[in-house]
């Protein structure tokens, strides 16, 4: 299992160009960066070029509903060749509150605008013509993008639909707020199954923790309820927080000494994760002692 690590892109871009050669540095197998409220995360894995030439680059995610498939797959293609095909193209729809509160646009029957979505976006990517005209999206064409090729895609899934797509119409999944639990007993299984046949290879299942190296977990776990805590009023993480019997996302969190850490890591191994993506939290030394200690299992596990 391969660790990857989230990068804060609430900083000046360079700042975020530099946090991933620091990533690169420190052996961590991708650096993901998120569509958020700042920087396109797209454009900047472009701008990261051959700055951080070994390390993988992935988006965790972008938004399906705020971007035609097309335009989407022309804007991968053209950050897939600036990084010469280091980019894994995560993609997830979001959430009701954030696509029409945001984006104004109407959140409606989400599995099958995905569903559609990735049917354009598939193809487009691997440079075919596409005709679809879904109840959700339409497209007509192609897209000409010599020597790119199609990056792997993950599909951000947490119920029995987006889990099963990802495995059926993706390379795999991109999931959070859930535990070793909820990934043994329901990500893993899903995907897998409906990835059965496609391929001689597994399905990528990337999980995102939060986690903190700390002498005092409780105090991690009140952090977390207050920053975090909104996010268990979403459905679709509501869903992975109730499969797993947790009560919130504090409840997720990786909090403890180093063997405790190790051992939490091994544990999401086992149940099948292909990479933990690493969101570090806590005070500023808290959160480089994290990132420090986790970039040296990241390079163990390399």
């Amino acid at each position: 299992m391969q660790i990857g690590m989230w990068i804060d892109d609430e900083k000046p871009l360079p700042a975020v160009v530099d946090a991933v050669v620091d990533a690169e540095r420190r052996g961590f197998a991708r650096a993901w960066l998120g569509q958020r409220l700042g920087w396109d995360p797209l454009t900047a894995i472009a701008a990261v070029g051959d700055r951080a030439p070994r390390i993988g680059l992935g988006t965790a995610v972008v938004v399906t509903w705020s971007r035609h498939p097309l335009t989407l797959a022309a804007e991968a293609l053209t950050a897939q060749a600036a990084v010469q095909g280091r980019l894994t193209l995560g993609i997830g729809p979001s959430h009701e509150p954030i696509v029409e509160g945001r984006y104004g646009l109407r959140w409606h029957r989400p599995g099958r605008h995905v569903e559609e979505h990735v049917d354009v976006l598939r193809p487009a990517l691997r440079g075919e013509a596409v005709e679809v005209r879904g109840e959700t999206v339409t497209a007509v064409g192609g897209l000409t993008a010599p020597g790119a090729p199609a990056p792997p895609l993950l599909l951000a899934a947490h119920g029995p639909r987006l889990l099963r797509l990802a495995g059926e119409k993706a390379d795999g999944v991109i999931t959070t707020w859930t535990d070793v639990r909820g990934v043994a007993e329901h990500v893993v299984p899903a995907v897998r199954a409906a990835a059965a046949g496609r391929s001689s290879h597994e399905p990528q299942v990337v999980v995102g923790v939060i986690a903190t190296l700390t002498g005092d977990p409780d105090a991690a776990r009140a952090h977390v309820a207050g920053a975090f805590g909104m996010a268990g009023d979403l459905p679709s993480y509501r869903r992975s927080l109730d499969q797993a019997g947790l009560a919130g996302p504090e409840d997720t969190i990786l909090a403890g000494n180093e063997a405790q850490l190790e051992k939490a890591v091994r544990r999401f191994a086992d149940a099948g994760a292909t990479e933990l993506q690493l969101c570090p939290v806590g005070p500023p030394a808290e959160r480089a002692r994290t990132v420090e200690f986790f970039g040296e299992l990241a390079s163990a596990t390399a």
